[in-house]
């Protein structure tokens, strides 16, 4: 069984809104995606079918969203530990 990868480039992102339409494009999360942690949490954990995350240009954002990547890569942490030994793998890998 292969497994399903997204990739998310950050390359350039400066705004809050621009990170999370791009994180609603590259998970392809669904159109009811609320733009905001919470919402974040529930589609990475219950709407999501990827099974790899793979982070591009994290480093590379503006200064001023790097408290919102260290969330979103808590939050991806969060749920590779909820679904560890589980039928349902999920991981997450920064490659900047």
């Amino acid at each position: 069984m292969s497994k399903k990868t997204a990739i998310l480039d950050l390359t350039g992102c400066k705004y809050l809104g621009e990170l999370h339409q791009r994180i609603k494009e590259a998970l392809d999360f669904p159109d009811y995606y609320g733009e905001n942690w919470d919402a974040f949490w529930d589609c990475i954990n219950v709407d999501c079918d990827v099974d790899i995350v793979t982070i591009k240009g994290s480093n590379q954002v503006s200064e001023e969203l790097n408290p919102d990547i260290a969330t979103m890569i808590e939050l991806l942490e969060e749920n590779k530990q909820y679904w560890a030994g589980g039928n349902r793998p999920f991981d997450y890998e920064i490659i900047d």
